[in-house]
């Protein structure tokens, strides 16, 4: 999944040229090796004989329905409010970065549909993106590379090399926009 940040991975995806591919459930894939018995416990599968490996996508430029469904929302309101995720049920509203004008959304079910502005989004997103909901305006490496100064804060003194939130440096992001 990390190669979806390289930079020479990141512009095809943002142009769609290049997807992730349809498969791999929760990002799951099993592969067979002559060396499968040297992984531990949970890799090696012994009742298969087949190493599991986690966070697995394939890139490719071949049309499949799943990359157009969209993603059902809830609105921001029902999101703190109904969120199966702790980190956002009961709160008063999302995070916004230190250092860009985005909000932090930290889970793709969480992403809502009634936000216009720019949202920051894991990279696996992308196993969930639809090109006619979402437009994607580029990533925090994109900010680094100052390919995308009207995001950043003016007051911000710090790095540029990741989102921040309450001074603590996030994860990398994906920055995303509703298309209406």
């Amino acid at each position: 999944m990390n190669a979806i940040t390289y930079k020479e991975i990141f512009p095809l995806i943002k142009e769609n040229k290049m997807w992730l591919g349809n498969g791999f459930r929760a990002g799951n894939a099993y592969f067979s090796t002559p060396f499968a018995k040297e992984y531990g416990a949970g890799v090696y599968m012994s009742e298969t004989g087949l190493v599991k490996f986690r966070n697995v996508c394939w890139f490719t430029n071949l049309d499949h329905g799943h990359r157009h469904r969209p993603l059902p929302l809830m609105t921001m309101e029902d999101n703190l409010k109904y969120s199966k995720h702790k980190e956002i049920k009961g709160k008063k509203a999302y995070d916004k970065y230190d250092n860009y004008d985005a909000i932090e959304v930290s889970f793709t079910d969480s992403i809502p549909s009634d936000y216009e502005g720019v949202m920051g989004v894991p990279i696996s997103f992308l196993d969930k993106y639809s090109p006619e909901q979402f437009e994607i305006l580029g990533s925090d490496y994109n900010i680094k590379e100052g390919l995308l100064p009207e995001l950043v804060k003016l007051e911000w003194k710090g790095k540029l090399d990741r989102g921040y939130i309450n001074g603590q440096r996030i994860f990398s992001r994906l920055l995303i926009r509703h298309k209406k």
